[in-house]
């Protein structure tokens, strides 16, 4: 039975991890390790996870890959937190049919970002997302990145697709605190706005984001979770001491393109093995002493 967000108690908040897809040393999904990590959210208290998102290498996945991920989160999580499947394409027609498959394989959301490369017009966006909402038996979360698809979703056509009754919020990838006011209003109060960007996060929910699809939760979750937990409750000083202590993280997640430093800083601490996908390589070696450091501070690592 597909579940959806009720008036005033929305699924899709909190810290909703964007989870990698771990892969073996021949280059396999590795889905012994994918259970380990569901269990580590489980137990680290994360609100959600995404499947197959940016950071679960989606541009790499076969759709046989992607199907066989999404079942096996789906079966591990066992309706414990909400999963969210990225479904988006660069074609309409493969975004429909990739959310449909999703909601059949019991994904309780998708996540569709802006059809990629081909640079729409606002209208040709808003009639790409009618297109897939009407084709969902899920909710629907937009998810705008403008750096990676080279279109921005505009906050009026945001406003306009908030009308159709499966489409229940966006991703914002922008940082940009006005723009994530803006959507809030216009969204209004059962339309969830979710923040794209962990160093902004905070200042996002400080101005109407119900929380964060999060690269960082994949590396201290309990700590991602709790600082949505008091934003949610408005404890600014506890949230903020919070986000003090992941800015030296934040930082080190960005130094090559996501997932990069991501997957290695799992790899790192014996959660993943090392492989990723082509175009993407391994972290540069010149980086990981910076992104040990910031571990080893953290104490997610041991000092030796």
């Amino acid at each position: 039975m597909t579940r959806f967000p009720e008036p005033g108690n929305p699924m899709f908040t909190g810290s909703i991890v964007a989870l990698v897809t771990p892969f073996t040393d021949g280059g396999d999904p590795d889905y012994s390790a994918l259970d380990a990590l569901v269990d580590f959210h489980l137990r680290e208290r994360s609100d959600g996870l995404v499947v197959a998102g940016t950071t679960g290498e989606s541009a790499t996945l076969g759709q046989a890959e992607f199907e066989q991920i999404l079942t096996a989160v789906v079966r591990r999580v066992n309706g414990a937190i909400p999963v969210l499947a990225g479904t988006g394409s660069a074609a309409t027609a493969s975004a429909v049919e990739h959310t449909r498959r999703a909601g059949g394989l019991g994904a309780d959301g998708v996540l569709v970002v802006t059809p990629y490369y081909n640079r729409p017009t606002q209208s040709g966006l808003e009639a790409h997302f009618n297109a897939v909402a009407d084709a969902s038996s899920v909710p629907v979360v937009l998810y705008n990145v403008p750096a990676r698809t080279a279109i921005d979703l505009h906050p009026a056509t945001v406003q306009r697709l908030a009308a159709h009754p499966r489409i229940v919020g966006i991703k914002e990838a922008l940082r940009d605190a006005e723009r994530i006011a803006d959507l809030a209003a216009r969204g209004g109060p059962d339309f969830i706005v979710l923040s794209g960007d962990d160093p902004s996060c905070l200042e996002a929910m400080e101005r109407g984001a119900r929380g964060v699809v999060s690269v960082a939760a994949n590396v201290v979750p309990a700590a991602m979770h709790d600082l949505c937990r008091a934003a949610d409750a408005k404890d600014w000083g506890r949230a903020r001491q919070i986000d003090g202590r992941l800015r030296a993280l934040f930082e080190a997640l960005a130094l090559e393109s996501n997932p990069i430093p991501v997957k290695w800083a799992l790899f790192e601490m014996d959660r993943i093995g090392p492989q990723i996908r082509l175009p993407l390589t391994p972290l540069a070696e010149s980086c990981r002493e910076t992104l040990r450091r910031c571990l080893r501070d953290l104490r997610l690592i041991p000092e030796c």
